[in-house]
C-alpha cells in the first residue's frame, strides 16, 4: 500500500465534509455507539445533505451516474476515520417504491473476505497454519494433500470455476430458483482437469470458496454461519448481514431486476446458493457495508502479520495465461492490482465488487485516508453489462482522493 501525506488533497476535503455535516447538524453515523468502533444506528438511514461540499460532490455523482447507466436505483455510503460523509438512496426498488438506504441487499463474494479474515484470525489464534495442506479436513478432494488453506483463500488451488462452464450456466439460466448443494457445485470442477498445479498459478474459482467453508467448519466443528459471526460480523458490529439458507432477503428488501435471459424480468429471490459456501450467502445493508470496507480493509480483527498476508498471500506475478488457463481466466496479478486473501487489492485501495442478476455491490477501503466507499446497485431495462456499483465507487473516488485513483481488475 502507498501511504498518502497527513496533508493529502483527499483529507483535507473529507475532513471538511465532516466539519461541514457538523456545523449543520447532520447526526453523526456513530451517535450512540462507543468512540472508534464504527457502528451505525438502526435502522441505516440517509443523511441531511448540505447545499455543497463532499457530500453534495458525492450525490451529483451519483444522480449522473444513475441516468447515464439507466439504473433502476443506487444506494451508497461514504465514511472516514468511522464517521460519515453521505448516507442516501436514489431510484426505486419496485415500481413507486422509492429505495432507502435500510433496504437489505445480496453481498455475493463480500461474504467470501468474511471467510479470508475468519481463516487468518484461526491462525493468529494458533488453530491452523495457512500452509497445511486440507487433506487433513477434506480427505475426499482430488489432489488435497497439495492444496493448503492458503490456497483455497487465496484461489490458487488450479480448480476450474464451476460458474464458467457452459452445463452450469445453462442450468442456471434455465432454471434460476434451483437449489445447489455444495456437492454438486464442487463436483462440477473436481470433474474437470485443473488448469494449473496447486499453488502455480491464479485464477478465480468459485469452488476454492465453497471448499474453505467446508474446511473452516471441519476446523472449528461450528457450523460456518455462526463462526463468521464469531471470529467477524460480530466483532465488526454488523447487525443486518446475515446467512439464509433459503433465497429468502430480510424485509425492508431492495429488489432487483435483469435482463440476463432475454426478458426484463424481476431477479430478486432467484437462488443464490451456487454463489459460494453455505453459511455464507449473505445479505446486509449498505451501513453494513462500509463498516464492512474499513474494517476488514484496515486489517482491524488481524495482527500485523495477517493483515499483510491478507493483502498479498502470494498471488502477486501470478495470473500468467497457459494452454489451460487462458488469458481471460488467469488475470494477471501485479503488485499494484492483484487479489489478496477474499479481497481484492486496486492501487492503493482494498476492495470487493460482487454481482449477482440485477445486483451490483462495491465496497473499497483506502487505509492511508481512511475512507470507505459502499455502493449498491440494481439494474434498469437498459443498463449494460459490468460492475456498475463499482463504476460508481470509482467516480467518487476520483472526485474524493483523486491521487489514489481505484482501477479496474479483471
Amino acid at each position: 500500500m502507498t501511504s498518502a501525506r497527513s496533508t493529502s488533497r483527499s483529507r483535507r476535503a473529507v475532513v471538511a465534509a465532516l466539519t461541514a455535516l457538523v456545523t449543520l447538524g447532520a447526526p453523526a453515523a456513530s451517535a450512540g455507539t462507543a468512540a472508534g468502533d464504527g457502528g451505525h444506528r438502526r435502522p441505516c438511514a440517509g443523511s441531511r445533505l448540505p447545499g455543497h461540499g463532499a457530500p453534495r460532490d458525492v450525490l451529483r455523482i451519483a444522480e449522473k451516474a444513475a441516468k447515464d447507466l439507466g439504473l433502476a436505483s443506487v444506494i451508497l455510503r461514504v465514511t472516514v476515520d468511522g464517521r460519515e460523509v453521505v448516507t442516501t438512496a436514489l431510484g426505486e426498488s419496485m415500481t413507486g417504491v422509492p429505495a432507502d438506504p435500510a433496504m437489505h441487499f445480496r453481498n455475493g463474494n463480500v461474504a467470501i473476505s468474511y471467510m479470508g479474515t475468519a481463516l487468518l484470525r484461526l491462525v493468529d489464534q494458533g488453530v491452523v497454519r495457512l500452509d497445511d495442506p486440507v487433506k487433513r479436513w477434506l480427505p475426499d478432494l482430488p489432489h488435497g494433500e497439495k492444496i493448503t488453506l492458503r490456497m483455497l483463500a487465496a484461489s490458487t488451488t488450479g480448480l476450474v470455476d464451476y460458474v464458467r462452464l457452459p452445463a452450469f450456466q445453462q442450468a442456471v439460466t434455465a432454471n434460476p430458483f434451483r437449489q445447489w448443494t455444495a456437492k454438486e457445485v464442487v463436483a462440477l470442477s473436481t470433474r474437470e482437469p485443473r488448469w494449473y498445479e496447486p499453488g502455480t498459478n491464479w485464477n478465480y474459482s468459485h469452488a476454492n470458496f465453497v471448499l474453505l467453508g467446508a474446511a473452516l467448519e471441519k476446523i472449528t466443528g461450528t457450523r460456518l454461519d455462526v463462526l463468521l459471526r464469531r471470529q467477524v460480523t460480530g466483532p465488526l458490529g454488523l447487525r443486518e448481514t446475515r446467512n439464509s439458507f433459503t433465497p429468502e432477503i430480510p424485509e425492508p428488501a431492495l429488489h432487483a431486476f435483469t435482463a440476463d435471459r432475454g426478458l426484463y424480468e424481476e431477479s430478486t429471490y432467484w437462488n443464490p446458493s451456487w454463489t459460494t459456501a453455505p453459511g455464507a450467502v449473505q445479505t446486509t445493508d449498505i451501513c453494513d457495508l462500509a463498516r464492512t470496507a474499513a474494517g476488514l480493509g484496515s486489517g482491524e480483527l488481524l495482527s500485523p502479520a495477517s493483515y499483510r498476508q491478507l493483502l498479498n498471500p502470494g498471488t502477486v506475478g501470478l495470473g500468467h495465461a497457459t494452454r489451460k488457463c487462458p488469458a481471460t481466466v488467469c488475470i494477471a496479478n501485479t503488485e499494484a492490482t492483484h487479489y489478496g486473501m477474499g479481497v481484492v487489492v486496486l492501487g492503493d485501495w482494498v476492495a470487493q465488487h460482487p454481482l449477482f442478476f440485477g445486483y451490483s455491490s462495491s465496497m473499497a477501503y483506502l487505509p492511508s485516508e481512511r475512507l470507505a466507499i459502499a455502493v449498491s446497485t440494481t439494474q434498469g431495462p437498459t443498463t449494460p453489462d459490468g460492475h456498475t456499483a463499482h463504476v460508481i465507487a470509482q467516480r467518487i473516488a476520483a472526485e474524493l482522493s483523486p491521487e489514489h485513483p481505484i482501477p479496474d481488475f479483471g
